[in-house]
């Protein structure tokens, strides 16, 4: 409220003049939000309290009152399926959910599912009808805080409390709960301005596309209020157009979000002119970035740096910043990679044997890692004990990835797949997201995403599933051709189909079980090269 009260948070309303708020006036809010959360709805130390939230001020609110006041904050990722949301409340005991007004219509029919759920606090714009019948108590956010004190006892908390939590996306099994402690949160902030990280200062601007119950928005809240770093939110405005416009007008230095995010701003800027050139940054993480995208912005101006990470490593895990000294050509190799791991990340690749592998840049195994800001079991549960799933943390405390990759002799990591996603094929693996990136630096191409398909001869195969710009004219034969200007031919995928849009997971992701379900089904057109 003192160091960098002048910050600001600015919140896109889809009107002429955004919201802007000073990190002033969100502490004071803050306090006056954990003042009516205790004294009004009896919110207790370790106690989980939901938010239902666009990116927007009020959420950044919630950020700092909730785990200040020893409760801990529970991001719920609004673009789950409902039966998902259902387990994930239920699982967690939220008695008290905040919401933005617009989500209303998503938050009420869940509500006779969550026996839990006593208050249900309502920010912003939306019809509050929806509510009505429900055995819940709803507040408005603004009335709440104007009947607070603008002073709060805040306590003393042990650094190794619960502040947040966060749930996986379920992909396999039940979402599995991560906590973060008020000491991770701390280290991985310090992490994420460092200049081998995000780097940034308060002379900058971050747009925080990437939403909120993403892994805390990749630490972003915590770590702009940690050096000042002015905040520009999107709101429910996520569509490639107004955040061309959002970038235009508000002049951001820095963005972050998965690559969806930025293949669709590609295609807005690319039909509709914009200026993006305040831009001196991009992190873009959630899923591996095409180079052909990173080349892209290239042209634009704007540099793309990739970054790794998971919900379980909070999620800072590496970040491809080149050694110093090198020239654009020398350091597009390094660009292309996931990155290098910082300190706090230690990392290790483990065979199929068990089995220890070199960092040579060849030897390629599972990614294991370790580190004050990774998880170390999942939540068991308000009334549960943490649990350790054998298939994701070793007896020894690491966390077991998932995915497959090799890392240089120098901590560069360069993933080539999801150990699930591997395509053995006749003995030998193909890394899926080298066939993806090929294909996605066709010109006519979209979007692509690659698929082990089962094979009478070989075992597996690859399946291609294409989606083309408009107006492309290439066909399966022409698309073969051009990636066999760089993919060995026993790589090549024989089978082939066109689709309207890869499906996605609720962070972005490609959501490839979905594909391998449609293709068993016999639900795509699939064409078999010869």
């Amino acid at each position: 409220m003192t160091i960098h009260g002048k910050s600001q948070v600015t919140t896109w309303t889809g009107e002429a003049e955004p919201h802007r708020r000073s990190f002033a006036e969100i502490g004071n809010r803050a306090t006056r939000l954990a003042g009516a959360l205790r004294e009004q709805l009896g919110v207790q130390q370790s106690e989980a309290v939901a938010t239902l939230m666009w990116n927007n001020a009020e959420h950044v609110e919630a950020y700092f009152a909730i785990p200040s006041m020893g409760a801990v904050l529970h991001t719920l990722n609004l673009r789950l399926p409902p039966e998902q949301l259902v387990f994930i409340v239920n699982h967690a005991a939220d008695r008290v959910v905040l919401v933005n007004g617009t989500l209303l219509p998503l938050l009420a029919p869940l509500l006779p599912h969550l026996p839990t759920v006593e208050h249900v606090v309502v920010s912003g714009i939306g019809d509050r009808s929806a509510l009505d019948g429900l055995n819940v108590q709803v507040h408005e956010y603004e009335e709440l805080l104007a009947g607070s004190s603008d002073s709060f006892d805040w306590p003393e908390l042990d650094e190794r409390q619960a502040a947040a939590m966060c749930y996986t996306s379920g992909t396999t099994g039940d979402p599995k709960g991560v906590v973060f402690s008020h000491r991770s949160v701390y280290l991985h902030s310090m992490q994420v301005n460092m200049a081998e990280s995000m780097g940034l200062t308060d002379r900058d601007t971050t747009l925080v596309v990437v939403p909120q119950f993403h892994v805390n928005a990749w630490g972003l809240p915590h770590a702009t209020f940690m050096t000042g770093i002015n905040m520009l939110m999107p709101d429910r405005f996520l569509q490639p157009a107004p955040l061309a416009e959002m970038i235009e007008r508000e002049k951001p230095t820095h963005a972050a979000a998965v690559p969806t995010i930025w293949q669709g701003l590609l295609a807005e800027v690319t039909a509709n002119p914009r200026d993006l050139t305040s831009m001196k940054q991009v992190t873009i993480g959630g899923s591996a970035c095409p180079p052909a995208l990173m080349e892209a912005y290239d042209k634009l101006g704007v540099r793309v740096c990739h970054a790794w990470g998971m919900t379980e490593t909070s999620p800072l895990g590496t970040m491809a910043h080149p050694p110093a000294g090198l020239s654009a050509e020398e350091e597009w190799p390094y660009r292309i990679t996931q990155g290098r791991f910082p300190a706090g990340v230690e990392a290790r690749l483990v065979g199929p044997n068990g089995d220890l592998l070199p960092w040579d840049g060849e030897s390629a195994g599972e990614l294991e890692v370790r580190g004050n800001w990774i998880a170390s079991s999942y939540y068991g549960g308000a009334a549960g004990e943490p649990f350790r799933p054998e298939d994701k943390f070793s007896a020894d405390g690491w966390l077991k990835t998932g995915d497959v990759g090799v890392i240089s002799a120098d901590g560069f990591l360069t993933l080539t797949d999801r150990a699930k996603d591997v395509i053995k094929s006749g003995g030998e693996w193909i890394s899926s997201v080298d066939l993806e990136n090929a294909l996605m630096a066709h010109p006519e191409v979209a979007e692509a995403a690659v698929v082990a398909v089962p094979d009478d001869k070989w075992g597996e195969r690859p399946l291609a599933t294409v989606v083309l710009k408009e107006g492309a004219t290439v066909n399966y034969t022409g698309l073969r051709d051009f990636l066999a200007r760089t993919v060995a031919k026993w790589q090549l995928p024989e089978r082939w189909t066109f689709i309207e849009a890869v499906p996605k997971t609720s962070v972005g992701k490609f959501d490839k079980k979905v594909i391998r379900k449609q293709y068993a089904d016999g639900a795509l057109d699939v064409t078999k090269l010869d």
